[in-house]
Protein backbone atom coordinates (compact mmCIF):
# COMPACT_ATOMS: atom_id res chain seq x y z
CA UNK A 1 0.00 0.00 0.00
CA UNK A 2 1.30 3.52 -1.07
CA UNK A 3 0.59 6.68 0.70
CA UNK A 4 0.66 10.24 -0.30
CA UNK A 5 0.36 13.17 2.37
CA UNK A 6 -1.28 10.52 4.51
CA UNK A 7 -4.06 9.15 1.92
CA UNK A 8 -3.57 5.20 0.90
CA UNK A 9 -3.56 4.89 -2.21
CA UNK A 10 -5.38 1.22 -2.88
CA UNK A 11 -3.70 -0.83 -5.91
CA UNK A 12 -5.30 -4.65 -5.88
CA UNK A 13 -5.28 -6.79 -3.70
CA UNK A 14 -4.69 -3.93 -0.93
CA UNK A 15 -7.44 -4.38 2.39
CA UNK A 16 -8.79 -0.95 3.35
CA UNK A 17 -6.09 0.94 6.21
CA UNK A 18 -6.92 1.57 9.92
CA UNK A 19 -8.46 4.88 9.70
CA UNK A 20 -7.99 5.21 13.59
CA UNK A 21 -4.64 7.46 12.43
CA UNK A 22 -6.15 8.25 9.19
CA UNK A 23 -6.54 12.59 7.57
CA UNK A 24 -9.80 14.11 9.91
CA UNK A 25 -11.07 16.03 6.78
CA UNK A 26 -9.90 14.63 3.53
CA UNK A 27 -9.82 10.46 1.95
CA UNK A 28 -8.41 7.94 4.68
CA UNK A 29 -7.97 5.98 1.39
CA UNK A 30 -8.31 6.50 -2.47
CA UNK A 31 -8.66 3.68 -5.17
CA UNK A 32 -10.95 -0.18 -6.19
CA UNK A 33 -13.69 0.24 -7.81
CA UNK A 34 -17.27 1.68 -6.28
CA UNK A 35 -18.76 -2.25 -5.71
CA UNK A 36 -21.45 -3.34 -3.17
CA UNK A 37 -19.21 -5.37 -1.71
CA UNK A 38 -16.20 -2.95 -0.93
CA UNK A 39 -18.67 -1.05 0.24
CA UNK A 40 -19.85 -3.23 3.19
CA UNK A 41 -16.11 -4.00 3.64
CA UNK A 42 -15.52 -0.10 4.21
CA UNK A 43 -18.66 -0.05 6.85
CA UNK A 44 -17.11 -2.24 8.44
CA UNK A 45 -14.01 -0.74 8.82
CA UNK A 46 -15.45 2.48 10.04
CA UNK A 47 -15.23 4.14 6.28
CA UNK A 48 -17.98 5.30 3.57
CA UNK A 49 -17.33 6.16 -0.30
CA UNK A 50 -17.82 9.84 -0.85
CA UNK A 51 -16.95 9.98 -4.55
CA UNK A 52 -16.70 7.87 -8.09
CA UNK A 53 -13.89 9.27 -10.10
CA UNK A 54 -11.75 8.40 -8.37
CA UNK A 55 -13.59 6.66 -5.31
CA UNK A 56 -12.70 8.07 -1.96
CA UNK A 57 -13.01 6.05 1.12
CA UNK A 58 -13.64 8.57 4.53
CA UNK A 59 -13.40 8.66 7.74
CA UNK A 60 -14.05 11.72 9.56
CA UNK A 61 -13.12 13.25 13.30
CA UNK A 62 -15.26 13.85 14.58
CA UNK A 63 -17.96 11.70 13.21
CA UNK A 64 -21.98 12.42 13.66
CA UNK A 65 -24.47 9.90 14.77
CA UNK A 66 -27.88 10.01 16.26
CA UNK A 67 -28.29 7.85 19.61
CA UNK A 68 -31.02 5.72 18.44
CA UNK A 69 -33.65 7.37 21.68
CA UNK A 70 -32.16 10.92 20.83
CA UNK A 71 -34.27 12.59 18.04
CA UNK A 72 -35.38 15.28 19.17
CA UNK A 73 -39.32 16.13 18.02
CA UNK A 74 -39.92 19.85 18.52
CA UNK A 75 -43.46 20.51 20.26
CA UNK A 76 -44.90 21.26 16.10
CA UNK A 77 -43.70 18.26 14.97
CA UNK A 78 -45.02 16.13 17.53
CA UNK A 79 -48.25 18.32 16.84
CA UNK A 80 -48.03 17.45 13.29
CA UNK A 81 -47.35 14.01 13.54
CA UNK A 82 -50.33 13.58 16.13
CA UNK A 83 -52.34 14.36 13.08
CA UNK A 84 -50.58 12.08 10.69
CA UNK A 85 -49.97 14.01 7.67
CA UNK A 86 -48.11 11.28 5.67
CA UNK A 87 -48.81 7.50 4.99
CA UNK A 88 -45.23 6.15 6.06
CA UNK A 89 -43.50 3.29 5.07
CA UNK A 90 -40.75 0.95 4.98
CA UNK A 91 -39.01 -0.45 1.99
CA UNK A 92 -41.91 0.39 -0.34
CA UNK A 93 -40.38 2.24 -2.85
CA UNK A 94 -36.59 2.37 -2.53
CA UNK A 95 -35.73 3.62 -6.30
CA UNK A 96 -37.91 6.18 -5.55
CA UNK A 97 -36.13 7.48 -2.53
CA UNK A 98 -33.00 7.68 -4.48
CA UNK A 99 -34.32 9.03 -7.20
CA UNK A 100 -36.05 11.94 -4.79
CA UNK A 101 -32.60 11.83 -2.92
CA UNK A 102 -30.28 12.54 -5.90
CA UNK A 103 -31.94 15.49 -7.64
CA UNK A 104 -30.33 18.55 -7.45
CA UNK A 105 -31.12 20.57 -4.09
CA UNK A 106 -33.01 23.55 -4.34
CA UNK A 107 -29.80 25.61 -4.16
CA UNK A 108 -29.16 24.20 -7.83
CA UNK A 109 -26.38 22.00 -6.47
CA UNK A 110 -26.00 18.51 -7.22
CA UNK A 111 -25.95 15.70 -4.65
CA UNK A 112 -23.20 13.04 -4.32
CA UNK A 113 -25.74 10.28 -5.15
CA UNK A 114 -25.00 10.00 -8.54
CA UNK A 115 -25.45 6.84 -11.26
CA UNK A 116 -22.82 5.14 -10.00
CA UNK A 117 -24.12 5.09 -6.53
CA UNK A 118 -27.56 4.22 -7.26
CA UNK A 119 -26.68 1.37 -8.55
CA UNK A 120 -25.17 -0.18 -5.83
CA UNK A 121 -27.44 0.55 -3.22
CA UNK A 122 -29.90 -0.99 -5.45
CA UNK A 123 -27.73 -3.99 -5.21
CA UNK A 124 -27.36 -3.61 -1.47
CA UNK A 125 -31.04 -3.08 -1.20
CA UNK A 126 -31.73 -6.75 -3.44
CA UNK A 127 -29.03 -8.05 -1.00
CA UNK A 128 -31.19 -7.26 1.99
CA UNK A 129 -28.30 -4.43 3.37
CA UNK A 130 -30.05 -1.23 1.97
CA UNK A 131 -33.58 -0.11 3.73
CA UNK A 132 -35.79 3.32 2.50
CA UNK A 133 -38.69 4.78 4.52
CA UNK A 134 -41.00 7.00 2.31
CA UNK A 135 -44.00 9.35 3.10
CA UNK A 136 -46.75 9.70 1.25
CA UNK A 137 -49.45 11.65 0.72
CA UNK A 138 -52.17 9.78 -1.06
CA UNK A 139 -49.96 8.24 -4.10
CA UNK A 140 -47.32 10.71 -4.27
CA UNK A 141 -44.24 10.21 -2.89
CA UNK A 142 -42.85 13.68 -0.61
CA UNK A 143 -40.36 12.59 1.23
CA UNK A 144 -37.72 9.93 2.37
CA UNK A 145 -34.46 8.41 3.80
CA UNK A 146 -32.26 5.50 3.17
CA UNK A 147 -29.06 3.45 3.96
CA UNK A 148 -27.29 0.45 4.69
CA UNK A 149 -27.98 -2.04 7.35
CA UNK A 150 -24.56 -4.11 8.59
CA UNK A 151 -25.31 -6.47 11.87
CA UNK A 152 -26.16 -3.99 14.39
CA UNK A 153 -25.15 -1.23 12.83
CA UNK A 154 -27.12 1.63 10.31
CA UNK A 155 -25.60 4.04 8.27
CA UNK A 156 -28.16 6.64 7.05
CA UNK A 157 -26.90 7.84 3.77
CA UNK A 158 -29.15 10.85 2.55
CA UNK A 159 -32.90 12.18 2.52
CA UNK A 160 -35.24 14.25 0.46
CA UNK A 161 -38.50 16.25 0.80
CA UNK A 162 -41.01 17.54 -1.09
CA UNK A 163 -43.15 18.30 1.74
CA UNK A 164 -42.94 20.26 4.51
CA UNK A 165 -41.66 18.14 7.37
CA UNK A 166 -41.63 14.57 4.77
CA UNK A 167 -37.98 13.79 5.83
CA UNK A 168 -38.08 14.70 9.59
CA UNK A 169 -41.30 11.99 10.08
CA UNK A 170 -38.79 9.31 7.41
CA UNK A 171 -36.17 9.93 9.89
CA UNK A 172 -38.24 9.80 13.15
CA UNK A 173 -39.67 6.51 12.06
CA UNK A 174 -36.67 4.88 10.73
CA UNK A 175 -34.88 5.46 13.89
CA UNK A 176 -37.95 4.08 15.81
CA UNK A 177 -37.89 1.11 13.40
CA UNK A 178 -33.69 0.43 13.87
CA UNK A 179 -34.29 0.77 17.62
CA UNK A 180 -37.07 -1.27 18.03
CA UNK A 181 -35.49 -3.90 15.83
CA UNK A 182 -31.92 -4.05 18.55
CA UNK A 183 -29.42 -1.48 16.42
CA UNK A 184 -26.48 -0.18 18.45
CA UNK A 185 -25.18 2.27 16.30
CA UNK A 186 -26.91 4.59 13.90
CA UNK A 187 -24.47 7.00 11.66
CA UNK A 188 -24.99 9.72 9.58
CA UNK A 189 -21.19 10.83 8.80
CA UNK A 190 -21.18 14.34 9.04
CA UNK A 191 -23.42 16.89 11.32
CA UNK A 192 -24.90 19.74 9.61
CA UNK A 193 -27.39 22.52 11.25
CA UNK A 194 -30.39 20.74 10.68
CA UNK A 195 -29.39 17.43 11.94
CA UNK A 196 -27.60 18.63 14.78
CA UNK A 197 -31.49 20.58 15.35
CA UNK A 198 -32.71 17.09 14.80
CA UNK A 199 -31.06 15.79 18.13
CA UNK A 200 -27.62 14.04 16.62
CA UNK A 201 -24.51 14.59 17.68
CA UNK A 202 -20.55 14.15 17.14
CA UNK A 203 -18.37 11.68 18.81
CA UNK A 204 -14.64 11.30 18.40
CA UNK A 205 -13.50 8.78 15.29
CA UNK A 206 -12.07 6.65 18.24
CA UNK A 207 -15.05 6.29 19.97
CA UNK A 208 -17.67 5.79 17.30
CA UNK A 209 -14.47 2.98 16.08
CA UNK A 210 -14.88 1.33 19.16
CA UNK A 211 -19.16 1.69 19.10
CA UNK A 212 -18.58 0.35 15.67
CA UNK A 213 -17.01 -2.89 16.60
CA UNK A 214 -19.69 -3.48 19.39
CA UNK A 215 -22.55 -3.46 17.09
CA UNK A 216 -20.81 -5.56 14.37
CA UNK A 217 -21.33 -8.69 17.11
CA UNK A 218 -25.07 -8.07 16.86
CA UNK A 219 -27.58 -9.05 15.47
CA UNK A 220 -30.92 -7.47 15.51
CA UNK A 221 -34.60 -8.35 14.61
CA UNK A 222 -34.75 -7.97 10.63
CA UNK A 223 -36.37 -4.49 9.47
CA UNK A 224 -39.33 -6.30 7.88
CA UNK A 225 -42.25 -4.23 8.87
CA UNK A 226 -44.25 -2.78 5.30
CA UNK A 227 -46.12 0.22 6.66
CA UNK A 228 -45.77 2.12 9.80
CA UNK A 229 -48.71 3.48 11.30
CA UNK A 230 -48.00 7.55 11.72
CA UNK A 231 -49.71 9.37 14.01
CA UNK A 232 -49.10 7.13 17.22
CA UNK A 233 -46.31 9.56 19.25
Amino acid sequence: MRYYNQIAVLDQGDDFPDPLHGPTDEPVAVGFELTPKLMLRAYARGLFAWSVHPVTWWSPHPRAIFELDGFHVSRSLRKKMKRAPFRVTLDHDFWGVMQGCALPRRSGERTWVTREFMGAFLTLHAQGYAHSVECWNGAALVGGVFGVALNGFFSAETMFSRATDASKIALYYLLETVRAAGFALFDIQLLTPHTASLGAREISRAAYLRRLKRALTQTPAPLTLREIVAGGI
